[in-house]
């Protein structure tokens, strides 16, 4: 009798971690909007942690730059009891960080976690919420673009003034063009329909044009890349998927790299039981640079070979 229940305490032990090891753990998604970015860091977070082992059931949700979705979304999560909530982007992870407060929230691409008041700290977040900040180097972007243009003089921003994440970066790049002595035309949008009247009010008023990580932009870039081939104006972007797509140059993180480095994240706080609030917000340190030859000849602008020699990746 001893012997069968000592086998059967072993056999207990034993199941009792496969059952943990085999769980599946829900997980919510909130994206403001689909473009390349934004996807690629999602694909790169669900990837990661299938190679980790760790078995998930997505439920993703976009609000296609909706920001009435977006607040719709964030109850419908809160109904979902996930295990674990993935906030791609600052509208996304306000909307939840503001409903729910019971649930672990991971938060990626997004600029300035502290000063959207998702985090108290950036080293000690507090409450129920951490993630990963894509901050651009605003500094090393322009000299990028001057480096390309060396007689810039005026400089195009398009952006949407109603992304958290765009007004931070333009006010970065406002400091750095005040420092270089460079005039800064601004040209806003409210949706991605007004990208292309947008980017057409700077034909003639600028010497080149910068979008930065906007999802609202970003989402309709290709008609922002018409006008700028058409008027043979040199277009740089603040994220490397918009270089494939048709820019000429972008130093920014590889997002889906990005993803990955959120999933590592999420599962020290599944698997290891760690507490958001006291995990710090992470970043990936070295930005790549990406050039696309092909999209500068349309553009009337021929590379200079330093910028060739350290690119990361060079499209032809």
């Amino acid at each position: 009798m001893r012997r069968l229940l000592l086998i059967t305490l072993a056999v207990l032990l034993w199941a009792v971690p496969c059952l943990a090891q085999d769980k599946t753990y829900r997980i919510s998604v909130t994206q403001i909007v689909e473009h390349p970015s934004l996807d690629a860091m999602r694909l790169g977070f669900l990837d990661r942690l299938a190679a980790l082992g760790i078995k998930v059931e997505p439920l993703v949700h976009i609000a296609q730059g909706n920001m009435g979705t977006n607040v719709q979304i964030a109850s419908q999560i809160q109904g979902e009891n996930p295990d674990l909530i993935l906030a791609i982007t600052t509208p996304s992870a306000q909307a939840v960080a503001q409903k729910i407060k019971n649930k672990p929230i991971v938060f990626t691409g997004v600029t300035d976690p502290q000063g959207a008041g998702l985090v108290k700290l950036l080293g000690a977040p507090g409450g129920n919420i951490t993630g990963m900040t894509d901050m651009s180097p605003m500094d090393r972007h322009l000299a990028l673009i001057r480096e390309c243009l060396p007689g810039l003089k005026r400089l195009g921003v398009l952006y949407n003034a109603g992304e958290p994440n765009s007004v931070v970066l333009v006010n970065l790049l406002k400091a750095e063009c005040v420092k270089a002595g460079i005039v800064l035309e601004e040209a806003t949008v409210a949706n991605s329909a007004a990208v292309y009247q947008a980017a057409k009010s700077l034909v003639g008023r600028v010497d080149a044009v910068y979008v930065p990580v906007d999802n609202t932009v970003v989402s309709a870039l290709e008609s922002a890349i018409k006008v700028c081939e058409q008027n043979r104006l040199p277009f740089f972007s603040g994220d490397t998927d918009s270089v494939a797509r048709g820019t000429v140059a972008a130093l920014a993180v590889d997002y889906r790299k990005m993803g990955e480095q959120t999933a590592d994240m999420a599962a020290r706080i599944l698997k290891d039981g760690k507490k958001p609030g006291d995990m710090p917000v992470e970043s990936i340190k070295e930005p790549a640079l990406h050039v696309n030859t092909a999209a500068a000849a349309r553009m009337g602008l021929t590379l200079p070979q330093t910028v060739l020699e350290r690119a990361d990746k060079v499209l032809r």
